[in-house]
């Protein structure tokens, strides 16, 4: 399989994952509180990497102090910041407006990527993230206008901007994720990731776990917790730094695109949120937009395996 191939594949499935965070992590905020949650998902992410990362690669990676901050970075960005950020807002706002804004994601990595790794995204790169991003605006919009003004949630402003920061936060580990993968294997990235965020979230899930009872966990709530621990922690960061790191990060943004579709489509199938045309025809653009990627001209598909300055 072509090495472009294989990364298109792992982003993909990667953000299908993270996009299933939205179902997972509105059942969770509705069971447990949020660093408790945050918590317990980084534990089950780290218990499942950490002996792959040991029986493959031998043990944690020798780094230096820059790539430490970088991971340190990604880990506070990516997954503590994005989850705390996510699950509020998703106690104030519905999936499917969440939705809404996760669909400027494309966009905001590409911007994060042109000012700060000084990628020059070509024209088949920018046609990909508008139409990802007019797509899945669509998608949402169109979809969320079925449902009525009580499914929006008891915030949905403070919600929404919540959600919007949680955005900000996954493009940021895209960038941060890319720079790391300069000398990190992907691997070795994802244990890290795991590890830290886990570091971060210790003190004040504790705190909520001492006075928090756990017999009033349902099924849907430990369900929720081992789903976002083992696909979206272990086998998502898997996916996706393995294919970040043979891509640039402005084309690893439009395979972002890919989070909202998944995100609405199982809101939909498993929260039981009203069915929208919009659904399918967003999907669609979100797909044509992967393929424009994917079918590059060779000489800019050759350049995408090579590391951007950082």
């Amino acid at each position: 399989m072509r090495t472009d191939t294989r990364a298109y594949l792992e982003l993909t499935g990667a953000m299908v994952l993270v996009g299933s965070s939205v179902v997972a992590g509105k059942l969770m905020a509705e069971s447990l509180p949020v660093f408790l949650a945050g918590g317990l998902s980084s534990a089950i992410g780290a218990a499942i990497l950490l002996p792959v990362l040991f029986a493959r690669e031998g043990g944690l990676p020798i780094v230096g102090r820059r790539e430490l901050l970088v991971l340190f970075l990604q880990a506070f960005t990516g997954i503590f910041l994005f989850r705390v950020l996510l699950l509020w807002g998703l106690l104030f706002t519905s999936a499917a407006e969440s939705g809404v804004i996760t669909s400027t994601t494309p966009a905001v990595v590409g911007l994060i990527s042109f000012l700060f790794l000084k990628e020059r995204p070509g024209p088949r790169v920018w046609a990909g993230i508008v139409l990802a991003v007019a797509g899945i605006v669509a998608l949402n919009v169109l979809g969320s206008g079925a449902q009525g003004g009580g499914a929006r949630g008891p915030a949905p402003l403070l919600g929404n901007l919540l959600v919007f920061g949680a955005v900000v936060s996954e493009a940021l580990f895209t960038i941060f994720g890319k720079v790391a993968s300069e000398r990190v294997s992907p691997l070795a990235t994802a244990v890290s990731a795991s590890v830290l965020s886990l570091a971060l979230f210790l003190p004040l899930g504790l705190y909520q776990a001492a006075g928090f009872d756990f017999s009033s966990v349902g099924f849907a709530g430990w369900a929720s917790v081992a789903h976002y621990g083992v696909f979206v922690t272990a086998l998502g960061y898997l996916l996706w730094f393995g294919g970040l790191a043979r891509v640039p990060a402005s084309t690893a943004g439009v395979f972002t695109g890919v989070l909202p579709v998944s995100a609405v489509m199982l809101s939909y199938l498993i929260l039981g949120e009203p069915f929208s045309w919009a659904h399918p025809v967003g999907g669609a653009c979100v797909l044509a937009a992967i393929v424009l990627i994917a079918r590059r001209e060779p000489a800019t598909a050759a350049a995408a395996g090579s590391d951007p300055p950082a």
